[in-house]
């Protein structure tokens, strides 16, 4: 968990004169403690370029979303005279400068182009059309043009994206806008500041438009959802579904506003949920419509936005330390094979739960092992493998002194760097109570048996530090009745939809390995823009100590999908009984508060999955030791069957 993240910008900045300072030194020099919400007027008609930018900039908009030609002017393309008219299609660039059109400006597709028209003029007519419109937003260099997706029926407008995207060398995004809910499901009976719930079969409608779109285009990078809030929202189940997709912006209709005692605009519960966990996903929101509020400045509504980010819950630990981390891949530690740094200790070090969590369970321990009349004389013997920089002697001492018992403590560790801060330790603060051995603990020959053992060898899958391994082979140095911290760990899997994950492990290919090896590799992540599909199962248990010492093991889980959708992956957590009741969890139902030592780890498919409502997802899952490495293996059998992922560990494995 230890890579540093990228610094996450903004998809926009203003530029002068609109915004001296950019969005992040303005947060720094009001002191904010959100960041700022970028906003943008959507516009059917603009008559005159920069003198609407100015408008909108005036109001504190960041960016105009507009029309890149006129959206009533249909062009003919197949006949004269309107194929060969002189003039120019549309206005000119020189309107604007180039960092305004950069930086300021959203395209939209004209209305009336209807690409997958079964009329076959339209359709070749709207064909020519669009090619002309993406490539003049193209030239002008905007940063994002918006497309309206309208039905299930895309097959040819997707092939006419891709077609632009394959053939050309541009940097610009799409927005794909999409209503949470089709026309045809709007109800007019919505209720006042409570809205109604669709079944889920209409629920679902529009998100199976956009589900057909980016499979068609293969899960483009630079093909994102604009999302438009309607009046009436689908259930939290669908509202969960669509926060999983890839959502750049959220339109935000002028009509879905209430009226406050006031005056003002503002939003319905409901609606102000979802806006908090668009928050979240730094989504940029756009405005529509006319001032239902015609006696207040339609900056209002502006300020009521910036009103409920300054309002948002505020982040805990976890969120505070992840942030920057969210969705970003790294390679699960391998500490058995690699010596850890400095820097990775520290992080780990800076975990305000975790210790205290260590020191809790050695201080029952020591209080269950030694009877009060025995304090003085009851010398517990105390092994700390994989002692790293110390944490875990600490904690053992501190404990020692809060349950007033005697130990004498050995801190075993491999790294012979970390070694060198132990012996400090020793010089400076620990003395003889503590003995430093630089050693490996599967290599040791202990001088004597142990009556308590303390490691922290878990990984984000429990078991994937080889904390198993290690710990069977420790148990030869621990004496009979003995107690092992921790006692137990058993790993979670849950299945997941997130094209945004995909994408990202898509891209990890490295030209020296076989294709798709990247699909057979496990990932730590910080999971944000991702949706689970069910709860999460066991799957692997392991106990200390233990006479069952065999570390390969096979799991079957079943889990039953509630909702249609797609399947990109498994997510993994732990949970681990650290002695009696003291325990540390990763698994979002019972998550220690404030912990961040560990983030989840993805297991990816090579091949997304689509879902049905009430179907079971069938997870094969293996752990395999060869006795020089382990690795796992997993497949997907129902309701269709996978490849089998990493067979014989041929793309990702974990030393011995």
């Amino acid at each position: 968990m230890a890579p540093v993240s990228p610094f996450m910008r903004p998809v926009f900045s203003r530029a002068a004169p609109f915004l001296s300072l950019s969005v992040s030194e303005s947060n720094m020099a009001s002191g904010s403690s959100a960041s700022r919400v970028s906003s943008g007027r959507d516009l059917n008609s603009v008559p005159e370029v920069a003198e609407t930018l100015g408008a909108v900039a005036r109001l504190g908009f960041d960016f105009l979303c507009m029309p890149v030609f006129h959206p009533r002017f249909q062009r003919e393309f197949g006949l004269d005279p309107a194929q060969s008219r002189p003039g120019a299609q549309t206005r000119s660039d020189l309107l604007l400068s180039g960092r305004d059109w950069n930086t300021l400006i959203v395209g939209k597709l004209s209305p009336w182009i209807q690409a997958d028209s079964e009329v076959d003029t339209v359709r070749k007519n709207s064909e020519e059309a669009l090619a002309q419109e993406l490539n003049f937003s193209a030239y002008l260099g905007l940063p994002a043009f918006m497309l309206p997706l309208q039905s299930q029926r895309c097959a040819n407008l997707a092939r006419l994206l891709l077609l632009h995207l394959h053939t050309g060398h541009h940097s610009c995004m799409f927005w794909v806008r999409v209503p949470l809910l089709a026309p045809e499901d709007v109800r007019d009976d919505v209720i006042e500041n409570e809205p109604v719930h669709r079944r889920d079969e209409q629920d679902e409608r529009t998100w199976s438009w956009w589900h057909s779109f980016r499979t068609l285009c293969d899960y483009n990078k630079r093909i994102c959802l604009a999302i438009e809030i309607g009046p009436d929202l689908p259930s939290d189940a669908v509202v969960d579904k669509w926060l999983g997709e890839p959502i750049k912006a959220a339109i935000l209709p002028t009509s879905i506003f209430l009226t406050n005692k006031k005056g003002f605009p503002v939003l319905s519960k409901a609606h102000q949920r979802i806006i908090f966990r668009l928050f979240k996903l730094e989504a940029q929101f756009i405005f529509t419509g006319a001032s239902r509020h015609s006696d207040k400045d339609f900056r209002s509504y502006l300020q009521y936005l910036d009103y409920l980010n300054q309002n948002r819950p505020t982040p805990n630990a976890y969120e505070v330390f992840a942030k920057g981390y969210e969705d970003y891949l790294q390679s699960p530690l391998q500490p058995l094979m690699d010596n850890l740094e400095s820097q990775t200790y520290e992080v780990f070090e800076k975990d305000p739960i975790k210790y205290s969590q260590y020191q809790q369970a050695v201080y029952k321990c020591l209080l269950d092992r030694v009877p009060e009349e025995e304090k003085s004389t009851n010398v517990q013997v105390l092994m700390v493998l994989g002692a790293g920089r110390g944490p875990l002697v600490n904690a053992s001492l501190r404990a020692a002194a809060q349950a007033d018992r005697q130990i004498r403590v050995y801190a075993v560790e491999k790294n012979p760097n970390a070694v060198v801060t132990l012996e400090n330790w020793r010089f400076e603060e620990w003395g003889d109570q503590v003995t430093v051995v630089s050693c490996d603990m599967r290599d040791w020959a202990a001088p004597e048996k142990a009556d308590i053992i303390v490691s922290e060898l878990l990984g984000s899958f429990g078991d994937n530090e080889l904390s198993p391994e290690c710990l069977n082979g420790a148990q030869n140095f621990l004496k009979e009745g003995g107690v092992s911290i921790p006692c137990s760990y058993t790993s979670f899997l849950a299945p997941l939809s997130s094209s945004k994950l995909y994408n990202e492990v898509r891209g990890c290919r490295e030209r020296d390995r076989p294709p798709d090896s990247q699909f057979e590799t496990p990932y730590v992540v910080r999971l944000h823009n991702f949706h689970q599909l069910a709860p999460p199962k066991p799957c692997f248990t392991f106990n200390h100590p233990s006479k069952d010492v065999s570390s390969s093991r096979s799991q079957c889980l079943r889990f039953s999908v509630q909702c249609n959708s797609v399947l990109h992956g498994f997510a993994g957590y732990f949970e681990t009984t650290l002695y009696a009741d003291i325990t540390l969890s990763i698994r979002p139902e019972t998550h220690s508060p404030g912990m961040f030592s560990w983030f989840p780890i993805l297991f990816p498919l090579k091949q997304p999955i689509p879902l049905s409502r009430g179907e079971e997802v069938c997870l094969w899952f293996w752990r395999c030791n060869s006795g020089r490495k382990v690795w796992y293996e997993w497949a997907v059998t129902e309701p269709v069957c996978s490849a089998i992922h990493n067979p014989a560990g041929r793309s990702y494995t974990i030393g011995l």
